[in-house]
């Protein structure tokens, strides 16, 4: 056998986990994670990371946190210090894209190239009392009364509640949105009845729904989350749906051959009972794309969100 031959085969084994560590190059994988310590970007990426050790198909996984701008930051760092590394990889999702939208950072997502999209978490409104009804009361009398707390310009409940305004008749351009840093300064604000309504994933409320100290109102989900008594927006007879998914990058500049061993990396991991229990433990909803198919739902959901921006004023 010639020896490229033989050395394509041998690394096309191992990174299918068919040969033992000893046998194989080292996969010491670097994990980008845009946003800072405790977030839903950094528990994807240490649960991602765990699942590639677990699963055998890296030996090891350092993280670098790099928060600010929506993820926009830590975009920025990825794509000038990672080209042509096979092993890099950044979690990303649906706020990159509107943080992207929004402050127009100077590097560009198609810079990295696109590995998989992993999950989806809907997002819940929590009030202190009040219901969904007398929030949509009070926004179709006077739309920058209602104070919505949550994450960055351009998150997925900033949008929410931007198309809640649209569909139930008030401005949506008006809304009133506090953004936070993130889910530690959002909980706060609402436990301190700073914000009127508050958003976020379902996992960062859960304790506080559990305890009382919230009352979730409304999902964003199609239908209720399973096990979770929560009505969805539809059920009330708003016509929103948006999920905040997120998913994983690679590197500008790796071969094709490269970007395929890293996606196969990706989602042997996904498949391992390490991930499982990370879906299970933070409600999340499994939403596995590759390929092709995922860099073309994101061009989607990039030209989907940017329309919703414009039209309620964010842009």
């Amino acid at each position: 056998m010639r020896r490229d031959t033989f050395l394509k085969s041998l690394a096309a084994l191992a990174v299918a986990g068919a040969l033992p560590l000893s046998a194989r190059a080292a996969v010491n994988v670097k994990m980008m994670i845009p946003a800072n310590p405790g977030g839903g970007w950094d528990t994807t990426g240490r649960a991602l990371g765990k699942a590639l050790s677990d699963a055998k198909v890296a030996d090891t996984v350092t993280y670098d946190n790099k928060g600010g701008a929506a993820g926009a930051l830590g975009l920025a760092q990825f794509v000038n210090g990672s080209k042509g590394d096979a092993n890099a990889l950044m979690v990303m999702g649906s706020v990159m894209l509107g943080g992207i939208i929004t402050g127009k950072p100077p590097v560009k997502l198609e810079q990295a190239t696109p590995i998989a999209r992993m999950t989806t978490e809907y997002n819940v409104f929590v009030l202190p009392f009040k219901t969904m009804k007398d929030v949509v009361e009070q926004l179709k009398k006077d739309p920058g009364s209602v104070k919505w707390g949550g994450g960055s310009r351009g998150s997925t409940e900033h949008i929410a509640a931007a198309m809640i305004a649209q569909k139930v008749g008030a401005d949506p351009s008006k809304i009133n949105y506090v953004a936070f840093r993130g889910g530690g300064e959002a909980t706060a604000a609402i436990l301190g009845g700073n914000v009127t309504i508050g958003g976020s994933g379902y996992s960062e409320f859960a304790e506080y729904i559990a305890a009382g100290k919230m009352k979730a109102i409304a999902v964003t989900s199609a239908q209720r989350l399973p096990g979770i008594n929560v009505p969805t927006l539809k059920e009330q007879g708003i016509d929103v749906e948006i999920g905040n998914w997120r998913g994983v990058y690679g590197a500008p500049g790796i071969s094709a051959e490269q970007r395929k061993a890293l996606t196969d990396m990706v989602l042997t991991a996904l498949k391992s009972s390490s991930w499982a229990e990370s879906l299970k433990k933070n409600d999340w909803t499994p939403a596995v794309l590759s390929g092709d198919a995922f860099a073309k739902f994101v061009d989607d959901d990039f030209a989907s969100l940017r329309a919703i921006m414009t039209k309620s004023g964010m842009v």
